[in-house]
């Protein structure tokens, strides 16, 4: 074979490789700055921020807002590693920019490792619970009907207290609705899984004595005063006879269509079903009810963008909402597909959620006055999911971050467990995942344990904190303080707060 023949057949060779097994685009190959190779560069660096950390006042005002944004399943790894998805090692998330922040234990009553409801139950109520319950002390245990219904044991939200002082309030979320995080603003549940009447009954339980989360959502004391409700999950509040717009049928057995229900409660009230109809709400109603979905909202990179609104447009119409009342309002915001993506351990798609969720973020930061409106972004619990390896500055996050001992090269996101576990060979060497195909967005990333889904993680979440007494959130703090910092900060509830400081 001559040289201009093995050059060709090496070439075909390569390109027949490419196509069999195709890899993701890169998604954030980015030069670094060149100064970055000199010393003054970073100190110059250092000494702003110095500077900008030193000329910082407290912000010590009343909060007349208050927003609390969720990343749901946002471990600190997510966090750094959607930094180079976005564009670069050293770019900034919104929240990045935050002056404060801190570190929240997660951990659950009954369990080492928690899930979004007693995490909900935590920094909603201030009430550490246990695990798959919501808003419920932990007296309760889970599926403890009758516990459930004694309502000295009921956990009662930030919502609760800042309607009393006749704040607003509102809630959106990329998940149902009636889902365990949104949930912890209104329900009181000791079971995550009742959502609607029929999985009350499929649990063998009466709904007539353990009432399911959508008619709390109708009817608890915080649901129905709800001025803003939005995300996905219309099939838990239609009953089995009735189609939504969409053509999927409900799952209540009641017979109940909780959504006109929704409406009748309310004056000046909007429903809408779709971008559009959500788009041209925002400045005309005091009420808005937005469900986007049969279930769950879809993936972001798998949204239809005619139809169906972002993150960040379902807040900008909740803000707007929720500012046409003179005494403040309360805000939840949550970004419920970062973790749905970790179980999967579709790393691709949960960063692009957590790109999402800052991009919700900002528009939040540019709606409102840091002088008085509190702004605190956290997540509930960790994933598993790693960043490892050596790669270069600029290299693709999705790609790989060096080679094994082996001679197998391995990614830079791994999971402990989950359905990326990868079979070893018949000779028992370490399957090859340089010719999976990673062009397709749900490629699961290799886990050590095989799971049907990936489980969370224990470690600590981070919380980032902007406006009046923002600086309270520092340290290490167990998750169920976040609400008391912030009724402190916004002068309600039944602890010390703010205005008793200043009186």
């Amino acid at each position: 074979m001559s040289f201009i023949t093995l050059i060709l057949f090496l070439a075909f060779a390569q390109t027949w490789a490419s196509s069999m097994h195709p890899r993701l685009p890169l998604t954030a190959k980015h030069s670094p700055n060149p100064n970055e190779r000199t010393s003054s560069f970073w100190i110059q660096n250092a000494q702003k921020t110095v500077s900008e950390k030193i000329k910082r006042e407290l912000n010590q005002n009343v909060a007349k807002n208050v927003i609390l944004f969720l990343g749901d399943g946002m471990s600190i790894p997510t966090v750094s590693a959607a930094r180079v998805y976005q564009s670069g090692e050293e770019t900034e998330l919104a929240f990045d920019k935050f002056p404060y922040t801190g570190l929240a234990k997660t951990y659950a009553v009954d369990r080492q490792v928690a899930d979004s409801a007693n995490t909900a139950t935590a920094y909603l109520t201030g009430i550490k619970a246990n695990y798959g319950t919501i808003g419920v002390g932990p007296e309760v245990n889970r599926s403890d009907c009758q516990g459930m219904t004694d309502e000295t044991n009921h956990a009662l939200s930030i919502a609760y207290y800042s309607q009393l002082k006749n704040k607003r309030t509102g809630l959106v979320t990329t998940a149902r609705v009636t889902h365990a995080s949104p949930a912890g603003v209104y329900a009181h549940t000791s079971d995550r899984n009742w959502e609607s009447d029929t999985d009350v009954i499929n649990d063998g339980q009466n709904p007539q004595i353990c009432s399911d989360i959508a008619t709390q959502l109708l009817f608890s004391e915080t649901g129905k005063k709800l001025n803003v409700v939005m995300g996905g999950g219309r099939k838990k509040l239609l009953p089995k006879e009735m189609t939504d717009e969409e053509g999927h049928k409900g799952e209540r057995s009641d017979g109940a269509n909780l959504i006109q229900k929704w409406q009748e409660q309310r004056i000046n009230v909007k429903y809408a079903w779709n971008r559009s109809q959500l788009i041209d709400s925002d400045v005309t109603f005091d009420n808005v009810l937005g469900l986007f979905a049969h279930d769950h909202i879809s993936y972001n990179l798998e949204r239809d963008n005619i139809s169906d609104p972002s993150l960040a447009e379902m807040t900008a119409a909740a803000i707007k909402t929720l500012n046409r009342g003179s005494e403040g309002y309360f805000l939840f915001v949550e970004g419920a597909r970062i973790d749905m993506a970790h179980h999967e351990t579709a790393s691709r798609i949960a960063l692009d959620e957590t790109i999402e969720f800052s991009k919700a973020i900002q528009v939040a930061v540019d709606l409102t006055d840091e002088s008085d409106t509190l702004i605190v972004v956290t997540s509930d619990h960790a994933h598993t999911m790693s960043y490892s390896g050596y790669a270069e500055r600029g290299h693709d996050i999705l790609e790989f971050g060096g080679d094994g001992s082996d001679g197998k090269v391995y990614t830079t996101l791994n999971y402990a467990n989950g359905p990326g576990y990868k079979k070893p060979n018949s000779d028992g060497s370490r399957h090859d995942i340089a010719g999976d195909n990673y062009g397709d967005k749900h490629y699961a990333f290799p886990a050590v344990a095989p799971l049907y889904a990936e489980t969370h993680g224990g470690d600590d979440v981070a919380v980032f904190a902007r406006g009046p007494w923002a600086h309270l959130f520092s340290g290490v703090l167990e998750q169920n303080v976040i609400p008391h910092l912030m009724a402190y900060a916004s002068c309600v509830g039944e602890g010390l707060t703010a205005c008793d400081q200043i009186n």
